[in-house]
């Protein structure tokens, strides 16, 4: 492994930001450091990268414990959110930086960071300052400087929250390809679902100090471990309900539960995708009014309100709304075409709960 984790906590006087972390970083891997503001995402890269000192546990990079090595002595390359380029260098002065402190020969110097204008698409910038550039070019000219010496693991802070929406679009794909290109151990932070979705292998994601599951982008989208992760990642129907006779209630909404007990209480989530529609209203079992129709360029996600009061989300496509001839205030008829049972947050449910549950044939005919 390039990076491990290992039972790792801090505190800050009395306040827990990190609670028993436990997680590796495969060598060549991309991995997100997923959460909302304090979740301890931060601590925990600034303890790998030597800015922070664990409270408790060791963290070791390429096998080697290194919770009482210097900074400059990891082999890490570390990159702010806000780029903390020197104002009064150079393109090419801020990227030769790091070498000139390693005592790296001129000519060495010269070739690599030649070599990283041109890898990192900088070329003919070299003579300008940081003021000159766009919030873009400043993001890869900071992640030229932490790559210039050649490190065993790159790690980015919030890496392209300083920027807007179209440029952060933009540094996620290249930040792919120079991921592809490189194959450096690469591990960033962000609170963007979409981004660690969109740019990761693997998601690491924080809550409260806690980890809260770590997993690929489809496996945490769809296995999510607990109600925290559905909630966060994507929009999720969380609904809670009451077992009675072998089916869990709420409203005029049932759900197969054959091994719960009545009078127990629990909560199912379901992707809005999993909300089949028809304009048919005798196709489906349920009948709801569609409230309000949301554009998100080619989807559409629409907000269904059962007689009850009660009100869901549903998710199509924009081809599939104009062949059923919807439009805000129409009755439908719908199904749940697939659930799971949700954990709370850091209680995880036995293995035979966490299932995603798909009800059978006969009764998926009629919800």
């Amino acid at each position: 492994m390039s990076i491990e984790v290992k039972n790792v906590s801090k505190k800050f006087g009395e306040v827990a930001a990190v609670n028993n972390v436990n997680f590796s970083v495969r060598e060549g891997e991309l991995m997100a450091l997923l959460g909302p503001s304090g979740g301890g995402k931060t601590t925990v890269l600034r303890m790998i990268a030597g800015l922070e000192m664990p409270s408790e546990g060791d963290i070791f990079i390429r096998g080697e414990r290194v919770n009482d090595i210097a900074i400059q002595k990891r082999n890490i390359g570390f990159v702010f959110q806000n780029y903390a380029l020197f104002k009064n260098m150079t393109v090419f002065k801020n990227i030769a930086f790091g070498l000139k402190i390693k005592k790296w020969k001129k000519a060495d110097i010269q070739a690599r960071v030649i070599e990283l204008l041109k890898l990192l698409g900088l070329e003919g910038l070299e003579k300008r300052y940081p003021h000159q550039l766009s919030g873009g070019q400043r993001q890869r000219v900071a992640i030229a400087r932490a790559l210039a010496p050649k490190p065993s693991v790159l790690l980015l802070d919030e890496p392209f929250g300083a920027v807007d929406a179209k440029i952060r679009q933009e540094l996620r794909e290249w930040l792919v390809h120079l991921h592809q290109d490189l194959n450096v151990t690469t591990l960033f932070v962000t609170h963007d679902q979409e981004e660690a979705m969109e740019v990761s292998d693997r998601i690491v994601i924080f809550s409260r100090g806690n980890l809260e599951q770590i997993g690929s982008p489809r496996e945490v989208y769809d296995h999510p471990t607990n109600e925290f992760v559905a909630r966060f990642i994507g929009v999720m129907n969380v609904l809670e309900l009451e077992v009675r006779d072998g089916l869990a209630k709420v409203k005029e909404l049932e759900f197969p539960a054959p091994n719960e007990p009545d009078g127990q209480r629990i909560r199912i989530g379901f992707r809005p995708h999993a909300v089949q529609i028809s304009n048919d209203l005798t196709e489906f079992r349920y009948q709801a009014v569609l409230r309000r129709t949301y554009f998100l360029g080619i989807m559409l996600r629409l907000e269904l309100e059962l007689p009850s009061g009660l009100t869901l989300r549903s998710r199509m496509t924009k081809e599939e709304y104009a062949q059923l001839g919807l439009e805000d205030g129409r009755r439908v008829s719908f199904q749940i075409r697939q659930y799971r049972v949700l954990a709370r947050e850091n209680a995880l449910l036995p293995e035979e709960l966490q299932a995603i549950y798909e009800p059978p044939p006969t009764i998926a005919e009629n919800i």
